[in-house]
């Protein structure tokens, strides 16, 4: 292809990736920069009947003039990445000091808003991508085995819980397993315990939100491997079976190798996806007991006084966390196209 037609080719991707992804990437980097103005304060002398009295009160036309002269805030450099609501270098550094044992010390360090967050997030990250991995994998090889009248119907129920929207889907799961729903009181009943709640124990409460990722993103895997599996050369799989593979091998030796540049991309999308978890804590009503940095972000613009620099701050800290998990995926996909070429 010509440069020219190349660039006229790229030109409308570039233009969008360019403002709805390049232009607001800086935003947040520079508002991560800035820090809000405090608010101006004055003594002002009060006298009444019973004498003067000096009051410290908040000087409104110098604040607002203050603020208008420098929206952005006043710069802050790395102070808001380092305070008490993001990495907290000094709290870690004190509980490191004074902590007998790491027990203690990963006790104080999950206190801390940030990195409670990020321990849901990498739980939640690196044990729901796996296994919906495998799990639509195996509705994939399920479905392609099926006689093709089946399919059809099959195909259409595996497909819903991507049809639902999350935040509806969630929902729904949130209510089934209330004590009063069909999960809630099934499991009273295995375990004869009528106060058991999945809302009230952190650990169920985590595996009822990991569940649920999966159950939701499991279609995206089986489409796109159901899709790669009609790619597997027949020839293989019929030369496979004449030197006596059994099924089993077959799909070891034959039709994963063939699927794993389709395993690279789902394990890209979902780990960026999982990484940015928020819907299913919001549904499930679940900040009490897990809460991701999307949620944090959240949290900190939502309310009368939004914190636009700790979002900013906790946005940048996110797009590099999602960098730091798809970097060893990308080298290795880097490293066999080299090889391939």
């Amino acid at each position: 292809m010509k440069h020219r037609t190349f660039f006229w080719f790229f030109l409308p991707t570039g233009l969008a990736m360019l403002v709805f992804i390049a232009a607001p990437l800086v935003s947040i980097v520079t508002q991560s920069f800035f820090a809000p103005h405090e608010a101006v304060l004055i003594e002002v002398e009060n006298c009444g009947p019973f004498g003067c009295k000096k009051e410290t009160t908040i000087d409104q036309e110098a604040t607002a003039a203050l603020r208008e002269a420098e929206p952005m805030g006043r710069f802050v450099g790395f102070d808001v990445y380092l305070d008490r609501g993001h990495l907290a270098v000094t709290e870690v550094g004190e509980a490191w000091r004074n902590a007998d044992g790491l027990g203690e010390f990963f006790g104080t360090l999950f206190n801390l808003p940030f990195y409670r967050a990020l321990s849901f997030t990498l739980t939640y990250t690196f044990v729901c991508t796996p296994l919906l991995i495998a799990l639509g994998f195996a509705i994939a090889i399920s479905v392609n085995a099926l006689h093709r009248k089946l399919k059809g119907v099959v195909i259409f129920f595996s497909l819903l819980p991507m049809i639902v929207t999350p935040l509806v889907g969630s929902l729904i799961l949130f209510w089934m397993i209330d004590s009063r729903g069909v999960i809630g009181n099934f499991l009273q009943y295995l375990t004869n315990d009528p106060d058991l709640s999945l809302k009230a124990s952190s650990p169920l409460m985590w595996t009822s939100l990991i569940v649920y990722g999966i159950w939701s993103s499991a279609p995206f895997a089986f489409v796109v491997f159901y899709a790669g599996l009609q790619t597997v050369p027949k020839d293989t799989l019929e030369a496979a079976q004449i030197d006596g593979a059994t099924r089993w091998q077959q799909i070891r030796y034959v039709t994963i190798p063939h699927l794993m540049p389709l395993v690279t991309f789902v394990a890209l999308i979902q780990l960026m996806d999982n990484f940015r978890v928020f819907e299913p804590i919001v549904g499930f009503s679940a900040s009490a007991h897990a809460t991701s940095l999307s949620w944090i972000i959240f949290n900190d613009l939502g309310g009368e006084t939004q914190q636009l620099s700790a979002a900013a701050t906790t946005s940048v800290l996110t797009v590099v966390g999602v960098a730091i998990l798809l970097s060893p995926v990308l080298v290795r996909t880097w490293r066999e196209f080299k090889g391939r070429t």
